[in-house]
């Protein structure tokens, strides 16, 4: 009798007998039924592993879920905690030639109340259109108080403090080359100027105007050579010898080694005030109104003094 091994193995040709066939019929049913069965529990026992575990990693879950809430509670004020004392950071549009008591300020006011001063220093215009165009951070401060007014007109601020007073002054690389005594030098033929961009700098806006008020404006327009975006620009073409002269604000060269100034007489000169305040589309409103409170305390404008400015209110600069 064949096997089905025999038969699966044997010529596929051999003619088989009645008999046989039905042998061979039964012996390929039991190993078919044997076949099947052991693969059935095979893929039962598969099954079963897979089911175990699957229970224990949802069982490990679910017991996890239950310790959870316990941890929570045992933490609870340690979870709930940073909401109300995390770090706090301000967003501030600083004009550019308030820099260096600025970031001095910013530190101490960090180390006090653990709020962060972020600025962004640029041309007070060029701020003012930043602001504009985002609607986003906590504190403006111009260089003069008519960029604030501009925002004011807008809406973008609400609460102001005024600072301290910005100077105009007639800038000159250090021994004054081309002998400049007063505004009136500045439109002689073949004097290098340089001027602050009125588009963009508070200074340059205020330039432009002096020049104007004392009827120089044409003449000295013929001897401009550039225009800076940010006051710290024209100071640095005077530094470097690359212009006879310019107006910047008198606070910035205290002490410079590479910089003299020329006083521009009072009845000639356009005085400014440094304001600073919040935004109306800040959303920390405390925190904002923290930071120009402190900016305008004594504490804040000891600083501005320390860097050659004079603090707001002072009787030589009111009228």
């Amino acid at each position: 009798m064949f096997s089905v091994v025999d038969l699966l193995c044997h010529d596929p040709f051999i003619i088989l007998d009645q008999n046989k066939l039905k042998s061979l019929i039964k012996h390929i049913e039991k190993f078919i039924k044997h076949y099947v069965c052991l693969n059935i529990m095979k893929k039962a026992q598969t099954f079963m592993a897979m089911i175990l575990l699957f229970s224990a990693i949802t069982l490990g879950c679910i017991q996890e879920e239950q310790k959870q809430p316990a941890t929570i509670d045992e933490t609870a004020w340690e979870l709930t905690q940073p909401a109300t004392e995390k770090p706090q950071s301000l967003l501030v549009y600083c004009g550019a030639g308030m820099r260096k008591p600025m970031d001095e300020i910013g530190l101490l006011f960090e180390e006090k109340y653990g709020i962060s001063a972020h600025y962004n220093y640029a041309g007070s215009n060029t701020l003012l259109s930043q602001m504009e165009l985002t609607q986003e951070g906590d504190i403006y401060m111009p260089g003069a108080t008519y960029y604030f007014d501009v925002a004011k007109e807008k809406g973008f601020t609400d609460y102001e403090q005024l600072i301290a007073y910005h100077v105009p002054v007639i800038a000159v690389p250090k021994g004054n080359p081309a002998n400049i005594t007063s505004l009136d030098d500045l439109a002689k033929p073949g004097v290098k100027v340089i001027i602050g961009d009125p588009k963009a700098a508070a200074i340059g806006n205020l330039a432009n105007k002096i020049l104007e008020d004392n009827k120089i404006h044409e003449d000295v327009e013929k001897n401009i050579i550039a225009r800076g975006a940010t006051v710290n620009e024209l100071i640095i073409y005077i530094s470097m010898n690359q212009a006879d002269a310019s107006i910047i604000w008198e606070d910035l060269v205290v002490n410079s080694e590479k910089i003299e100034t020329v006083a521009i007489p009072s009845e000639q000169n356009i005085i400014k005030i440094i304001p600073i305040g919040t935004l109306t589309f800040s959303e920390k409103n405390d925190a904002a109104k923290k930071f120009v409170d402190f900016v305008a305390s004594p504490e804040g404008k000891t600083i501005f003094e320390k860097h050659g400015f004079t603090s707001y209110p002072n009787e030589k600069y009111e009228n």
